[in-house]
């Protein structure tokens, strides 16, 4: 069967709706033929600007053949009924089969149903597909537009080609007619072009300067660029998303490399890429140091005569009022910086509302002040980063030493023990560290209102770290001012700056607390404040740089003047399960069991994630073992034994009398205990985790020889309660490093 190709000719569709729009082609397209049961055996997809392609090979010349089997009335029946089967059928009487069954004999009726042509199909298919498209946004077009009846396309859709092999399969879309007549690249091919069949349409595209690929697309513009700018002595910046967005806006991509004037360079690197980025899709470049370079790619759609010299000079004229921009309003406020200070900028955050209920920006800034100071001062912050500086991923092994621990919790907890605890920073150079955290928690948000963010809203943050320095500030500062709003997803950098994240925990818990408050948590999928962003930022920060601290605690400080969420919960509470929700959906890409870390939260008095989620990581370990998963079968039967037993007598307590334990397997188990958990008490207290699984898993020999040889209920009264209390001890044990009863597998 000859291949079909169906191309949908339009205005330039956005290159962001573009792989959605193929996508959703090709997949309406296969579910018709499949509806239609007509076989096909590969659909391939291609979008450019201008158009959407479906080549389709191993089409069947028609739609399969379906027989119905359908069982009509008993054939003694009155007539009626037999009539009413026959007319219903469309068969006649002596067409129909007389069958015995038990119940009786039955006539039935086999109904053919000849499959339709492959053509009339896809005439069928093809307007219904594009009546129904769904675009993020769409447009009505020409003389039917006044009407809300006429068709809707993303853009103008201006032809439609359909062809079986040679053959044109006609009908008419959106008001437009099948045909074969499209048209190549808008400025370097001219004139209609006749497609001679499914099998040229590639090859003619081609030669009307049309790459198909958007895969081919991509791989020319990035090897291209980079190639530009290598031959000038510089270096790419390789950004995926502009590739895209490039492959997107083009049907025959050149990339050309430009310049602007060095003085521009005064302006914040971010500020420059940020320009060259959104505004004109341009790649940037740097010099053999990594300094950014005077330097740009920009990505022609056209293969000029005069090898691009026009178009980068045009580009060059371009950029050139975006940068004089950017570079007047940056002057304005390094001028503005260096006479009044950064923190002229502050007064002005009172004009605006941070939340109706929340009052201003300057009553947040105002809060995360004293809150990033209390974060300093209530522990003590190592003044160096985490071992392995710039480390930013969760996934990498967090340890368990003291080495690299920033320790924020405010007092000794009872829960926790020596191992992971940072020595404390002299009061002296504490008092210094709380002053800069409060001095850039004051300053973070004064960008705000910087003539640079009022035109690059993108770069807060960044230009207020910028200014920071241009005034003269500590670099520290600069940096906290700088990286406050980190991380901002999943795959952003963590700071590990003790400064830095002492003011970046300080606004996310604050926004977090004061939105639970005012009854703005999430639900469901509702998150206008981004709450669970700033929670798993929070998170983040927390367990890179494996920091020490009660979340509740901080929380309730976060929180003052106290406050009550909804249901009357108190907010702290509320927010640190809301944490702890978090932190499975965090850890679940990471391999770690929501079930095993709902196992160690279910003790209660776990409030430092660190040190849960090292208890996590241990016990899945160990999990994973022979022994360990032996151990958790065991303490399901126990655990069984005891429930039903404590449902009718109540409690059952660890307390086992040994001269009642006569059997060799109890006496065993009972013994193995009194070695076990002295080590398993003394592991925990010192964090040592997978030691204390370890001494639990241990246990499986004799847990599996007591359930294998000792009955539990035995006739006498005293010793099957001895048993029991011999099982509520061993549950007792496996308690102090997490409630098995919370593992489901």
């Amino acid at each position: 069967m000859p291949d079909l190709l169906l191309e949908l000719l339009t205005e330039e569709i956005p290159a962001r709706m573009q792989s959605a729009a193929i996508e959703q082609l090709q997949a309406r397209f296969a579910a018709g033929l499949a509806a239609a049961r007509l076989p096909v055996a590969n659909i391939t997809g291609f979008v450019t600007p201008r158009r959407l392609v479906l080549h389709a090979t191993g089409l069947a010349a028609g739609g399969e053949v379906v027989s119905d089997e359908r069982r009509g009335p008993r054939v003694d029946a009155p007539e009626q009924a037999i009539a009413g089967f026959v007319k219903s059928t469309g068969l006649a009487r002596d067409a129909m089969e007389e069958r015995d069954t038990p119940k009786g004999r039955f006539l039935y009726a086999t109904i053919v149903s000849p499959g339709r042509n492959a053509e009339a199909i896809i005439a069928e298919l093809i307007p219904a597909i594009v009546r129904d498209f769904d675009w993020p946004k769409s447009m009505r077009w020409g003389d039917a537009s006044t009407s809300t009846a006429s068709p809707r396309w993303v853009r103008p859709l201006s032809g439609i080609v359909a062809l079986l092999g040679d053959a044109v399969v006609p009908f008419t879309a959106a008001g437009i007619a099948s045909g074969r007549t499209t048209f190549g690249h808008r400025f370097m091919s001219s004139g209609p072009i006749e497609i001679s069949s499914a099998a040229s349409y590639a090859g003619q595209m081609r030669a009307a300067y049309v790459m198909l690929d958007e895969g081919e697309r991509r791989r020319i513009i990035i090897g291209s660029a980079k190639y530009a700018a290598r031959e000038t002595g510089l270096t790419l910046i390789e950004d995926s998303g502009l590739v895209y967005e490039n492959a997107g806006l083009t049907e025959w991509p050149v990339p050309l490399l430009g310049r602007f004037d060095p003085a521009f360079l005064d302006v914040p690197r971010e500020v420059i890429q940020l320009t060259m980025r959104t505004n004109q899709k341009y790649f940037a470049c740097t010099d053999a140091n990594g300094a950014l370079a005077p330097a740009f790619v920009c990505v022609a759609n056209i293969e000029a005569d005069d090898g691009g010299a026009a178009i980068v000079a045009g580009n060059q004229k371009v950029l050139a009022a975006r940068l004089s921009d950017a570079k007047f309003f940056w002057d304005a406020d390094v001028a503005r910086v260096r006479v009044g200070g950064l923190a002229s900028f502050t007064p002005k955050l009172g004009n605006i509302v941070f939340h109706e209920k929340l009052g201003t920006v300057a009553d947040k800034v105002e809060r995360v002040a004293k809150l990033a100071r209390w974060l300093v001062e209530s522990g003590a912050i190592r003044p160096s980063p985490p071992k392995g500086e710039g480390r930013s991923r969760l996934s990498r092994d967090q340890g368990e030493g003291e080495d690299g621990t920033l320790s924020l919790f405010p007092a000794p907890h009872p829960h926790r023990g020596a191992q992971g605890r940072a020595v404390p920073l002299p009061q002296g150079e504490r008092e210094a560290l709380a002053d800069l955290a409060e001095t850039a928690a004051r300053l973070c948000k004064a960008d705000l209102v910087s003539a640079t963010v009022g035109e690059f809203p993108e770069v807060q943050g960044i230009a207020g770290g910028h200014l920071a320095l241009a005034e003269g500030l500590d670099p520290q500062i600069a940096a906290a001012i700088r990286d406050h709003y980190k991380p901002v997803g999943p795959s952003d950098m963590v700071p590990t700056a003790p400064l830095t994240v002492a003011v970046a925990l300080a606004d996310k818990l604050d926004t977090l607390a004061r939105f639970f408050a005012i009854d703005e948590a999430p639900t469901g999928s509702r998150d206008p404040f981004a709450l669970r962003r700033a929670a798993l930022g929070v998170l983040s920060l927390l367990l890179v740089n494996r920091i020490r601290l009660s979340l509740p605690i901080a929380i309730s400080e976060a929180s003052r003047p106290a406050a009550r969420g909804i249901r009357g919960q108190p907010v702290g509470m509320q927010l640190f399960i809301f944490f702890i929700d978090r932190l499975k959906v965090q850890q679940r890409e990471a391999g770690v069991r929501p079930d095993i870390i709902d196992a160690v939260f279910a003790l209660g008095g776990e409030d430092d994630l660190v040190r849960l989620l090292a208890r996590v990581k241990a016990l899945q370990a160990v999990l994973q073992t022979p022994d360990g998963a032996s151990l958790l079968a065991g303490y399901r039967r126990g655990s069984n034994m005891l429930r039903i037993e404590e449902l009718k007598d109540g409690a059952v307590e660890p307390e086992v009398d040994a001269e009642l334990l006569v059997e060799p397997a109890e006496i065993a188990l009972n013994a193995a205990l009194d070695v076990a958990v002295p080590l398993v008490d003394a592991a925990v207290s010192e964090e040592r985790f997978e030691s204390a699984m370890t001494a639990l898993a241990r246990l499986r020999p004799e847990v599996d020889s007591f359930f294998n040889s000792v009955t539990v209920n035995s006739g006498e009264q005293e010793v099957r309660r001895n048993r029991l209390a011999l099982l509520a001890r061993l549950r007792t044990a496996v308690h102090s490093v997490a409630d098995f009863s919370k593992i489901t597998d």
